[in-house]
């Protein structure tokens, strides 16, 4: 099976569309591209249970952290027309692949 490839990279500002979190807008911390999942800063959050003793700090607790989202629950963010977007390819004269605003044509690589 062919891996997919991803229209999301880290670094990146996307819009989360559905869920409980619709309209948040976040940077791309971390991708996960054989689950298709992407942690966005601050969407998402979730609450762990700590036990003391289980961490080198030995400090129990809640710890709120952020868990994946799933990227068709997600849209880029372009920088120049600062819209959600889709996001296309172009191949360049050197034969360097990069990705492209579907709104503005503008390169997002």
């Amino acid at each position: 099976m062919a891996k997919q490839k991803l229209n999301i990279k880290k670094e990146d500002r996307v819009l989360v569309t559905t869920g409980r979190d619709r309209g948040k807008v976040g940077k791309v911390l971390r991708v996960l591209p054989d689950k298709e999942r992407v942690l966005v800063e601050k969407v998402n959050m979730i609450k762990r249970h700590t036990r003391g003793g289980a961490t080198k700090t030995g400090q129990g607790g809640i710890i709120e952290k952020e868990a994946t989202v799933h990227l068709s629950n997600l849209k880029l963010i372009c920088g120049k027309c600062t819209e959600p977007t889709r996001v296309g390819r172009k191949v360049l004269e050197d034969g360097k692949i990069v990705r492209v605003c579907k709104k503005c044509g503008e390169q997002l690589d």
